[in-house]
């Protein structure tokens, strides 16, 4: 099993010919739309068209919004025992996104900051060895540590995809298995401006591995004695929002499937540029048959 311990939103897509500056006011393009979303829900949606068993522990608010996340995971075959109801609104993303398909996200976390799976969930039940927890950084830091602690308790696999980030003291690398980054996050916590050298300094903080992601330039696997990189297809991007989640979410359930770094690496970053040629958010997701398609071929490739 794998348990997604993250937030589920609903999330608002505003496309623009480019970003605003400091007091600066910008007209919309036409086409705002809704999707869901969530780094949690989106990893959870993701591994599940992979075929693999995903429950998703989040909070959500007892309104419309909370109803409509909880039909739409459990439409996409995500468990739902672990959905915390709390007394307040459900969460909201507002992604804004610029004429080259890039995109800036506001995220509005009162709910995931009011979550603790551990007093509101039955996950310390749950956990099993060789299970897969996955977190991202939308919980406070201490539900993240308490969580790691508890699954490496329980001899489960960690992987952490720091996104948002905290600040760098607030990480307990060493019970972290696999770290998921982009460049922006590897400079910022391996504190160093290369990226390269900053998620190696991840890995010499204790980390048991690193994935560094490079957009179009694809994702590189750096472990104790051993780099693996794997080219992006070329792709006419459309935009890159939820494009990191398809990634983390594909990598997780190849690599809970024994599928090796190499092979793992290689369908997250199939699977993440399909989805940046669409638009929206899980909209733009590859479709389990797609998914399936993508599993089948890389492992005979393999």
């Amino acid at each position: 099993m794998i348990h997604v311990i993250g937030n589920a939103t609903i999330d608002t897509v505003i496309r623009l010919e480019r970003f605003p500056v400091p007091g600066e006011t910008l007209v919309a393009k036409p086409g705002t739309r809704e999707d869901f979303g969530g780094k949690g829900a989106n990893q959870a949606v993701a591994i599940a068209r992979c075929g693999a068993p995903v429950r998703l522990l989040a909070a959500v608010g007892r309104d419309e919004i909370g109803r409509r996340v909880r039909a739409h995971l459990m439409a996409e075959g995500v468990a739902t025992d672990g959905l915390w109801e709390w007394w307040g609104h459900s969460d909201r993303c507002i992604i804004y996104v610029d004429h080259a398909g890039e995109n800036t996200i506001v995220s509005l976390i009162d709910a995931a900051t009011a979550f603790d799976p551990l007093a509101t969930t039955a996950i310390a039940h749950e956990i099993g060895a060789g299970d897969y927890v996955l977190l991202q950084g939308n919980l406070r830091p201490d539900v993240t540590r308490r969580c790691t602690d508890l699954a490496k308790e329980h001899g489960a696999i960690t992987v952490l995809n720091p996104s948002p980030t905290y600040p760098a003291r607030e990480y307990d690398w060493p019970r972290i298995d696999l770290a998921v980054v982009n460049r922006v996050e590897a400079i910022e916590l391996g504190g160093d401006a290369d990226p390269g050298r900053a998620a190696a300094a991840l890995l010499e903080a204790g980390a048991g591995a690193v994935v560094l992601t490079a957009g179009a330039a694809g994702a590189t696997w750096i472990g104790r004695g051993r780099r693996i990189h794997v080219a992006a297809p070329p792709v006419c991007a459309v935009e890159t929002v939820g494009a990191g989640d398809v990634f983390c979410g594909v990598l997780v359930a190849s690599l809970a499937g024994a599928q090796s770094p190499e092979t793992a690496l290689s369908c997250a970053v199939e699977a993440a540029a399909v989805a940046v040629t669409r638009s929206g958010v899980v909209s733009s997701f590859p479709s389990a048959a797609e998914m399936r398609q993508i599993l089948r071929l890389k492992e005979q490739v393999r």
